[in-house]
């Protein structure tokens, strides 16, 4: 975890898979709405399938291809 002001946020990619942040973070997506997670390590959604969006709730585990 970032340990001052200056220090970067990790973000970690996985493939068909959400995207991985240290926390705590503050989500702004694209409608405005504004989500706060205090958790040490928050997953977001890269797929867009989340009913929870922009937080993943693992949707994209049930893509059928």
């Amino acid at each position: 975890m970032p340990t001052g002001p200056n220090e970067p946020r990790r973000l970690r990619l996985t493939r068909e898979g959400p995207i991985l942040v240290e926390g705590p973070v503050e989500v702004t997506a694209p409608e405005g709405t504004t989500v706060r997670c205090d958790r040490f390590q928050v997953a977001l959604c890269g797929c867009r399938r989340s009913k929870r969006y922009p937080l993943c709730d693992t949707s994209h585990r049930r893509r059928t291809q």
